[in-house]
């Protein structure tokens, strides 16, 4: 399809051609790993880590292609192609938008169209990957896809273009140490207008406001996880979002929240009560940064993900509390409906060496009968050991 007037100007890139070259390079080398000629890319994180691509277009069917060689093939939504043409550093010929009528349709699907396509370009009996686990890519767009592609060879490359993401590079830090000053922002306005009496949605507001004005020099992207702030009992579960109640004396909150800059994300948690706490918070605070410092003194080159595990697990057991759930993922750029990275996991059994330029997610938590308390840290591994991205002090907030 042809060039249009939006083409006049150069597009919006976030990062260097030559950066760009070096993931397509790294992606290439773990397809050769796993015997895949040809990958599809769902997962709107990874195509916008491989191409820039940035546009909110994931509800309708869309990839990335990478090839035996060349660019990477931009496939989408005929309108999302000119979002491609300002957002990526690929040229015309990359870029393939399908006909309307694949859209919604109970008829067709845009498989068949993306199928032509590969066929076109001689790749129709490779073997192809496909992120079978992604959360964009379904069942119809596979089956149709196998269909029209009956000489190919089908397997499953989810998460490989994740693994490849989990050294950051200097600008990609750059951008998450940015989101780190926003979160921190964030959390200063929490501790600023939050009172017994408010609407929890009355401070919700606040707190994306602060998001997306970010700083005086760089501004807020939207979260891949809306704000989760439950209070009371509602906090003995993890993932509660909010409502229109007034915050009450008595009750404890956690914060759940990222700051975003350029779609890097870095996440917080940190809990506020309101009121007078009785001891057993205290306690739990004492065994949360315990545990904390005892996880981040793992966490340097050499060590393991399991490792960081061992000692965060093993000081927080000795405070008397346990916790099931994993202690920590990769972070990095995201998109909904998720901030994680879908790599590493702080957890028994990841055996994944830390390196520097490796961003997680450390994410110690109780969620105990009748209350629960987050208190979290998002870090950067360096040559030596690890450093907070954000700085907002490591403790339970007790406001009046």
């Amino acid at each position: 399809m042809g060039r249009t007037s939006w083409d006049r100007t150069a597009p919006t890139l976030h990062f260097t051609t030559d950066e760009f070259a070096d993931r397509l390079a790294k992606t290439r080398a773990a397809m050769a790993v796993q015997g895949i000629d040809v990958l599809s890319v769902t997962d709107p994180s990874n195509m916008a880590w491989l191409t820039g691509y940035d546009g909110w277009s994931f509800y309708t069917p869309q990839c990335v292609l990478v090839g035996p060689d060349g660019g990477p093939i931009w496939f989408g939504r005929y309108m999302d192609s000119i979002g491609a043409l300002r957002t990526t550093y690929m040229p015309t010929d990359d870029i393939i938008g399908y006909p309307d009528h694949y859209v919604m349709s109970t008829e067709r699907h845009s498989s068949e169209y993306l199928a032509q396509k590969i066929q076109e370009r001689g790749w129709g009996a490779l073997r192809i990957g496909v992120e079978m686990d992604g959360y964009y890519y379904s069942p119809r767009a596979h089956q149709s896809l196998v269909e029209n592609l009956p000489e190919a060879t089908f397997g499953d490359a989810t998460a490989l273009v994740n693994w490849q993401r989990s050294v950051k590079s200097a600008q990609e830090i750059a951008y998450m140490r940015i989101a780190g000053q926003i979160v921190e922002n964030m959390h200063a306005r929490i501790l600023e207008r939050m009172e017994v009496g408010m609407r929890k949605n009355d401070l919700i507001a606040e707190i994306y406001h602060a998001s997306i004005v970010g700083t005086p020099e760089h501004g807020g992207d939207y979260p891949g996880i809306v704000p989760l702030a439950p209070t009371g009992i509602d906090a003995t579960a993890a993932h509660l979002t909010w409502d229109d109640k007034p915050f009450e004396r008595g009750f404890g909150t956690f914060f759940e929240i990222a700051g975003v800059h350029k779609h890097y994300h870095v996440p917080l948690c940190r809990t506020v009560f309101l009121g007078e706490p009785d001891v057993e918070w205290f306690k739990a605070e004492e065994a949360l940064v315990a545990s904390i410092n005892a996880g981040m003194s793992a966490a340097k080159p050499g060590h393991t993900a399991e490792d960081m595990h061992a000692a965060f697990i093993t000081e927080l057991r000795s405070h008397g509390y346990d916790k099931e759930s994993r202690a920590g993922y990769g972070i990095g750029i995201s998109y909904p409906p998720d901030w994680g990275e879908r790599n590493i996991s702080i957890r028994p059994g990841d055996t994944t060496e830390f390196k520097p330029g490796m961003t997680i997610h450390f994410m110690p938590a109780l969620w105990q009968t009748d209350w629960g308390m987050e208190i979290t840290e998002s870090l950067l591994i360096t040559e030596t050991g690890c450093e907070a991205l954000a700085n907002v002090p490591r403790k339970l907030f007790v406001k009046g």
